[in-house]
Protein backbone atom coordinates (compact mmCIF):
# COMPACT_ATOMS: atom_id res chain seq x y z
CA UNK A 1 0.00 0.00 0.00
CA UNK A 2 1.33 3.34 -0.98
CA UNK A 3 1.71 6.41 0.90
CA UNK A 4 -0.67 8.15 -1.50
CA UNK A 5 -3.35 7.31 -3.51
CA UNK A 6 -2.18 6.62 -7.17
CA UNK A 7 -2.63 9.36 -9.39
CA UNK A 8 -2.41 9.71 -13.08
CA UNK A 9 -1.92 12.71 -15.02
CA UNK A 10 -3.15 12.30 -19.07
CA UNK A 11 -0.58 10.61 -21.64
CA UNK A 12 1.60 13.27 -22.26
CA UNK A 13 3.28 13.52 -26.11
CA UNK A 14 -0.01 13.74 -27.65
CA UNK A 15 -0.67 16.37 -29.78
CA UNK A 16 -4.49 17.08 -28.17
CA UNK A 17 -5.68 15.86 -24.50
CA UNK A 18 -8.43 13.35 -26.01
CA UNK A 19 -7.64 9.87 -26.81
CA UNK A 20 -9.64 6.16 -26.32
CA UNK A 21 -8.33 3.21 -25.44
CA UNK A 22 -8.80 -0.63 -25.33
CA UNK A 23 -10.01 -1.74 -22.18
CA UNK A 24 -9.92 -5.55 -20.85
CA UNK A 25 -8.01 -8.38 -19.93
CA UNK A 26 -4.54 -7.01 -22.07
CA UNK A 27 -5.11 -3.46 -20.68
CA UNK A 28 -5.37 -4.78 -17.14
CA UNK A 29 -2.07 -6.81 -17.69
CA UNK A 30 -0.51 -3.93 -18.42
CA UNK A 31 -1.50 -1.13 -16.29
CA UNK A 32 -1.91 -3.30 -13.27
CA UNK A 33 -2.48 -0.03 -10.75
CA UNK A 34 -5.77 0.58 -12.35
CA UNK A 35 -7.46 -2.52 -10.21
CA UNK A 36 -6.63 -0.62 -7.02
CA UNK A 37 -8.23 2.93 -6.14
CA UNK A 38 -6.88 5.68 -8.12
CA UNK A 39 -7.34 9.43 -9.30
CA UNK A 40 -6.90 10.97 -12.81
CA UNK A 41 -6.65 14.55 -13.51
CA UNK A 42 -9.18 14.18 -16.82
CA UNK A 43 -12.58 13.10 -17.66
CA UNK A 44 -13.22 9.52 -18.59
CA UNK A 45 -16.04 7.63 -20.27
CA UNK A 46 -16.40 3.83 -20.15
CA UNK A 47 -17.91 2.17 -22.79
CA UNK A 48 -17.99 -1.49 -21.24
CA UNK A 49 -19.07 -3.75 -24.30
CA UNK A 50 -18.68 -6.94 -23.01
CA UNK A 51 -18.75 -8.69 -19.77
CA UNK A 52 -20.25 -7.51 -16.23
CA UNK A 53 -17.71 -5.51 -14.17
CA UNK A 54 -18.09 -4.47 -11.02
CA UNK A 55 -16.22 -1.16 -11.00
CA UNK A 56 -15.76 0.49 -7.75
CA UNK A 57 -16.03 4.34 -7.11
CA UNK A 58 -15.40 5.83 -3.71
CA UNK A 59 -16.29 2.85 -1.75
CA UNK A 60 -19.42 2.41 -4.07
CA UNK A 61 -20.24 -0.80 -6.49
CA UNK A 62 -21.46 -0.26 -9.79
CA UNK A 63 -22.76 -3.06 -11.56
CA UNK A 64 -21.94 -2.46 -15.39
CA UNK A 65 -24.31 -4.44 -17.92
CA UNK A 66 -22.69 -5.26 -21.18
CA UNK A 67 -23.13 -1.87 -23.85
CA UNK A 68 -23.38 0.70 -21.07
CA UNK A 69 -21.34 3.66 -20.57
CA UNK A 70 -19.58 4.26 -17.32
CA UNK A 71 -18.90 8.57 -16.22
CA UNK A 72 -16.08 9.23 -14.20
CA UNK A 73 -15.29 12.94 -13.36
CA UNK A 74 -11.70 13.60 -12.41
CA UNK A 75 -10.28 13.09 -8.79
CA UNK A 76 -12.91 10.28 -8.41
CA UNK A 77 -11.58 7.57 -6.65
CA UNK A 78 -12.35 4.24 -8.57
CA UNK A 79 -10.93 1.18 -9.52
CA UNK A 80 -11.95 -1.13 -12.56
CA UNK A 81 -12.34 -4.80 -11.46
CA UNK A 82 -9.52 -7.22 -11.10
CA UNK A 83 -11.37 -10.12 -11.96
CA UNK A 84 -10.87 -9.41 -15.89
CA UNK A 85 -13.47 -10.70 -18.42
CA UNK A 86 -14.47 -7.69 -19.86
CA UNK A 87 -14.25 -5.57 -22.81
CA UNK A 88 -14.15 -2.05 -23.71
CA UNK A 89 -13.28 1.05 -24.70
CA UNK A 90 -12.39 4.61 -22.61
CA UNK A 91 -12.84 8.21 -23.93
CA UNK A 92 -10.51 10.53 -22.04
CA UNK A 93 -9.78 14.06 -22.40
CA UNK A 94 -8.99 16.89 -20.19
CA UNK A 95 -10.25 20.23 -19.13
CA UNK A 96 -7.93 21.96 -21.71
CA UNK A 97 -9.17 19.87 -24.48
CA UNK A 98 -13.02 20.70 -23.85
CA UNK A 99 -13.10 24.27 -22.42
CA UNK A 100 -12.59 26.44 -25.74
CA UNK A 101 -15.14 29.04 -24.70
CA UNK A 102 -16.55 30.18 -21.13
CA UNK A 103 -20.00 28.15 -22.27
CA UNK A 104 -17.82 25.16 -22.70
CA UNK A 105 -16.74 25.33 -18.99
CA UNK A 106 -19.78 25.89 -17.53
CA UNK A 107 -21.30 23.28 -19.37
CA UNK A 108 -18.73 20.37 -17.99
CA UNK A 109 -18.73 22.17 -14.74
CA UNK A 110 -22.45 21.80 -14.35
CA UNK A 111 -23.35 18.52 -16.51
CA UNK A 112 -25.13 15.89 -14.80
CA UNK A 113 -22.77 13.35 -16.15
CA UNK A 114 -19.98 14.34 -14.13
CA UNK A 115 -21.59 16.64 -11.53
CA UNK A 116 -24.70 14.31 -10.45
CA UNK A 117 -25.48 15.28 -6.77
CA UNK A 118 -27.01 11.79 -6.28
CA UNK A 119 -26.00 8.89 -8.15
CA UNK A 120 -22.73 7.61 -10.42
CA UNK A 121 -24.08 8.47 -14.20
CA UNK A 122 -24.54 4.86 -15.89
CA UNK A 123 -25.73 4.49 -19.47
CA UNK A 124 -27.58 1.52 -21.14
CA UNK A 125 -26.95 1.49 -24.40
CA UNK A 126 -29.23 -0.93 -24.91
CA UNK A 127 -32.10 0.94 -24.55
CA UNK A 128 -30.83 4.50 -25.67
CA UNK A 129 -30.40 6.69 -28.64
CA UNK A 130 -28.39 4.75 -31.70
CA UNK A 131 -26.44 8.42 -31.61
CA UNK A 132 -24.24 7.87 -28.70
CA UNK A 133 -22.35 4.81 -30.58
CA UNK A 134 -22.74 6.80 -33.54
CA UNK A 135 -20.57 9.60 -31.90
CA UNK A 136 -18.46 7.46 -30.39
CA UNK A 137 -17.04 5.98 -33.62
CA UNK A 138 -16.76 9.02 -35.08
CA UNK A 139 -14.07 10.67 -32.54
CA UNK A 140 -12.58 7.26 -32.83
CA UNK A 141 -12.28 7.86 -36.68
CA UNK A 142 -11.20 11.36 -36.32
CA UNK A 143 -8.40 10.58 -34.07
CA UNK A 144 -6.81 8.60 -36.62
CA UNK A 145 -6.55 10.68 -39.09
CA UNK A 146 -3.81 12.98 -39.95
CA UNK A 147 -4.07 16.36 -38.05
CA UNK A 148 -5.21 19.51 -40.23
CA UNK A 149 -6.46 22.49 -39.43
CA UNK A 150 -9.82 21.75 -38.64
CA UNK A 151 -9.01 18.56 -36.42
CA UNK A 152 -9.23 20.04 -32.68
CA UNK A 153 -12.67 21.57 -33.86
CA UNK A 154 -14.19 18.43 -35.37
CA UNK A 155 -12.68 16.89 -32.68
CA UNK A 156 -14.03 19.00 -29.62
CA UNK A 157 -17.51 19.62 -31.73
CA UNK A 158 -18.00 15.30 -31.91
CA UNK A 159 -17.30 15.22 -27.67
CA UNK A 160 -19.63 18.17 -26.96
CA UNK A 161 -22.30 16.66 -29.45
CA UNK A 162 -21.38 13.29 -27.80
CA UNK A 163 -21.80 14.71 -24.11
CA UNK A 164 -24.56 16.52 -25.32
CA UNK A 165 -26.62 13.48 -26.32
CA UNK A 166 -25.12 11.53 -23.25
CA UNK A 167 -26.71 13.90 -21.30
CA UNK A 168 -30.22 13.81 -23.04
CA UNK A 169 -30.32 10.36 -22.54
CA UNK A 170 -29.16 9.96 -18.74
CA UNK A 171 -31.99 12.92 -18.29
CA UNK A 172 -34.55 9.76 -20.04
CA UNK A 173 -33.96 7.47 -17.81
CA UNK A 174 -33.37 5.99 -14.68
CA UNK A 175 -32.06 10.07 -13.28
CA UNK A 176 -33.48 11.87 -10.29
CA UNK A 177 -34.20 15.37 -11.70
CA UNK A 178 -33.65 17.81 -9.11
CA UNK A 179 -35.68 21.50 -9.87
CA UNK A 180 -33.69 24.14 -11.82
CA UNK A 181 -33.99 27.29 -9.53
CA UNK A 182 -32.10 29.30 -7.40
CA UNK A 183 -32.05 26.33 -4.45
CA UNK A 184 -30.53 24.10 -6.81
CA UNK A 185 -27.87 27.14 -7.99
CA UNK A 186 -26.73 27.66 -4.75
CA UNK A 187 -26.27 23.84 -3.44
CA UNK A 188 -24.14 23.33 -6.70
CA UNK A 189 -21.70 26.30 -5.85
CA UNK A 190 -21.64 25.17 -2.71
CA UNK A 191 -20.81 21.56 -2.94
CA UNK A 192 -17.92 23.49 -5.65
CA UNK A 193 -16.62 25.48 -3.12
CA UNK A 194 -16.18 22.36 -0.46
CA UNK A 195 -14.31 20.39 -3.33
CA UNK A 196 -11.57 23.30 -3.00
CA UNK A 197 -11.93 24.17 0.59
CA UNK A 198 -12.87 21.08 2.92
CA UNK A 199 -9.11 20.48 4.12
CA UNK A 200 -9.08 24.55 5.45
CA UNK A 201 -12.13 24.24 7.76
CA UNK A 202 -13.95 26.62 6.30
CA UNK A 203 -17.23 27.24 8.51
CA UNK A 204 -20.51 27.29 7.02
CA UNK A 205 -21.03 31.43 7.40
CA UNK A 206 -17.98 31.82 5.13
CA UNK A 207 -18.87 29.80 2.44
CA UNK A 208 -21.99 31.79 2.57
CA UNK A 209 -20.50 35.28 2.58
CA UNK A 210 -18.45 33.59 -0.31
CA UNK A 211 -21.52 33.28 -2.46
CA UNK A 212 -22.79 36.50 -0.91
CA UNK A 213 -25.64 34.69 0.76
CA UNK A 214 -26.80 34.81 4.42
CA UNK A 215 -26.08 31.51 6.05
CA UNK A 216 -29.93 30.44 6.83
CA UNK A 217 -30.53 31.46 2.99
CA UNK A 218 -27.37 28.43 1.87
CA UNK A 219 -29.13 26.06 4.80
CA UNK A 220 -32.93 26.52 3.02
CA UNK A 221 -31.33 25.59 -0.44
CA UNK A 222 -29.26 22.38 0.54
CA UNK A 223 -32.12 20.76 2.82
CA UNK A 224 -34.94 21.77 -0.01
CA UNK A 225 -32.27 19.68 -2.72
CA UNK A 226 -30.40 17.10 -0.89
CA UNK A 227 -32.06 17.06 2.64
CA UNK A 228 -28.68 17.83 4.02
CA UNK A 229 -27.56 20.98 6.31
CA UNK A 230 -24.44 22.92 4.94
CA UNK A 231 -22.31 21.26 7.92
CA UNK A 232 -23.67 17.80 6.89
CA UNK A 233 -22.24 18.21 3.71
CA UNK A 234 -18.64 19.34 4.68
CA UNK A 235 -18.38 16.99 6.87
CA UNK A 236 -19.15 14.28 4.51
CA UNK A 237 -16.72 15.48 2.49
CA UNK A 238 -14.11 15.80 5.13
CA UNK A 239 -15.38 12.09 5.88
CA UNK A 240 -14.62 10.57 2.40
CA UNK A 241 -11.49 12.19 2.05
CA UNK A 242 -10.36 10.42 5.28
CA UNK A 243 -11.91 7.35 4.33
CA UNK A 244 -10.01 7.34 1.21
CA UNK A 245 -6.93 7.89 2.74
CA UNK A 246 -6.95 5.40 5.56
CA UNK A 247 -8.46 2.37 2.98
CA UNK A 248 -6.18 3.20 0.38
CA UNK A 249 -2.78 4.33 1.61
CA UNK A 250 -0.53 3.09 4.40
CA UNK A 251 -0.31 6.66 6.01
CA UNK A 252 -0.92 6.96 10.03
CA UNK A 253 -3.48 7.97 11.76
CA UNK A 254 -1.57 11.07 12.86
CA UNK A 255 -0.64 12.02 9.03
CA UNK A 256 -3.65 11.92 7.88
CA UNK A 257 -5.47 13.84 10.66
CA UNK A 258 -2.38 16.66 9.63
CA UNK A 259 -3.41 16.57 5.74
CA UNK A 260 -6.94 17.03 6.74
CA UNK A 261 -6.28 19.87 8.63
CA UNK A 262 -6.58 18.75 12.12
CA UNK A 263 -4.24 20.03 14.52
CA UNK A 264 -3.92 17.03 17.02
CA UNK A 265 -4.54 13.35 16.29
CA UNK A 266 -6.66 13.49 19.26
CA UNK A 267 -9.23 16.01 17.32
CA UNK A 268 -9.47 14.13 14.39
CA UNK A 269 -10.11 10.42 16.34
CA UNK A 270 -13.08 12.05 17.90
CA UNK A 271 -14.40 13.80 15.03
CA UNK A 272 -14.48 10.29 13.00
CA UNK A 273 -15.99 8.67 15.60
CA UNK A 274 -18.44 10.89 16.42
CA UNK A 275 -19.64 11.03 12.38
CA UNK A 276 -19.12 7.35 11.74
CA UNK A 277 -19.53 5.28 15.00
CA UNK A 278 -15.79 4.15 14.55
CA UNK A 279 -12.27 4.99 15.39
CA UNK A 280 -10.13 5.78 12.23
CA UNK A 281 -8.58 2.17 13.10
CA UNK A 282 -11.44 0.65 13.32
CA UNK A 283 -13.04 1.46 10.47
CA UNK A 284 -10.01 0.80 8.67
CA UNK A 285 -9.67 -2.85 10.40
CA UNK A 286 -13.35 -3.52 8.96
CA UNK A 287 -13.02 -2.26 5.76
CA UNK A 288 -9.64 -4.14 4.68
CA UNK A 289 -11.17 -6.98 6.52
CA UNK A 290 -13.69 -7.53 4.20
Amino acid sequence: MASKIKQYAFKPGLPLEIEIISIGDTFLKGLAETTKPHRTDFYQVFWFQKGNPIHIVDFRSVELKPNSLLFIKKQRVHQFDPAGGYEGLGLLFTDQFFNRTDLDTKFLTNTILFNDLLDIPVIDLNESSPELPRIFSQIDTELNLPADALHYDILQNFLHNFLLVAERERQKRDFTQIPKGADLDYTFQFTQLIEKHFITHLAVNEYATNLSISERRLHQATTRILGKSPKELIDERILLEAKRLLVHTHLSIKEIGCQLGFEEPTYFNRYFRKHTGKTPIEFKGSYIGR
